[in-house]
């Protein structure tokens, strides 16, 4: 073969070797666009260097998204080209946007924080006179439910007694004195007759009713020991029962 030959012979087996990188460098600019435009709202930044390709997509810090990394090498003889300058504006145009869509708290370098102080004033549970209002409120409460408790805890011990009319005993009770001498044993004191207990204390629903309650009715008193029970010395003949509510439209009274 003569000189000529093989000098072209040469040139086009390097011509050959140049032509074979275009294709990767141009896949190469095709694929970092198609990248950026599938990742949407994050942040791009390209670098080139002179062995290679790196195009990195990280996501911003508000997002708190792992960074990912896409880079491609071009390895061997050095690159011969560059990015295509309209996919590479379009990149850095993408990036600019995001990062101003990003979420930006901005304080100003001079801002001072201030903390108002104020005095702080203690008052003792003796001298707090409201706490000592609602604790007293509670205490007379619970006084007042453990009275009805035992009053119809009393009460159940003298089933079976007599009935006696004007009975103010154990050894036999009428309505009155059957309810008047269950109360005295609780250290209240209630007037002898029916009629007046009425007025004894303060009427309730019998949807508020309580065990411990009065039930009157006209010429009847008895004591209400819940769920629609009461306890009474009926009338003469009978003796002290528990029983369940037979007066029509009874009046259910709070006493203490």
């Amino acid at each position: 073969m003569d000189p000529q030959s093989s000098t072209a012979t040469s040139q086009l087996r390097r011509g050959r070797h140049r032509a074979a990188h275009r294709p990767l460098l141009t896949a190469v600019a095709q694929a970092a666009t198609g990248q950026a435009g599938v990742i949407t709202g994050r942040g791009a930044v390209i670098a080139a260097a002179g062995s290679g390709v790196l195009l990195s997509l990280i996501a911003p810090p508000a997002q708190a998204a792992p960074s990912t990394e896409i880079s491609t090498s071009l390895t061997g003889t050095a690159m011969k080209g560059k990015l295509n300058t309209t996919d590479i504006n379009a990149l850095a145009s993408q990036a600019r946007q995001t990062v101003a869509a990003a979420n930006v708290v901005a304080v100003n370098p001079t801002a001072e924080l201030k903390v108002e102080k104020s005095a702080v004033t203690v008052v003792s549970a003796a001298e707090n006179e409201e706490y000592q209002a609602e604790r007293a409120a509670e205490i007379a409460a619970e006084e007042a439910e453990q009275r009805r408790a035992s009053v119809v805890s009393i009460a159940m011990r003298y089933i079976g007694v007599p009935y006696v009319w004007g009975g103010t005993t154990p050894a036999g009770f009428d309505c009155s004195g059957f309810t008047s001498y269950v109360f005295a044993q609780v250290g209240i004191d209630l007037p002898r007759t029916s009629a007046e207990q009425r007025y004894a204390g303060t009427a309730v629903p019998y949807s508020e009713a309580l065990p411990g309650d009065l039930i009157w009715s006209p010429g009847h008193i008895a004591i209400y020991a819940g769920d629609g029970m009461q306890i009474e010395a009926p009338v003469p003949g009978k003796n002290v029962r528990y029983t369940s509510i037979w007066q029509s439209g009874p009046v259910f009274i709070r006493v203490g």
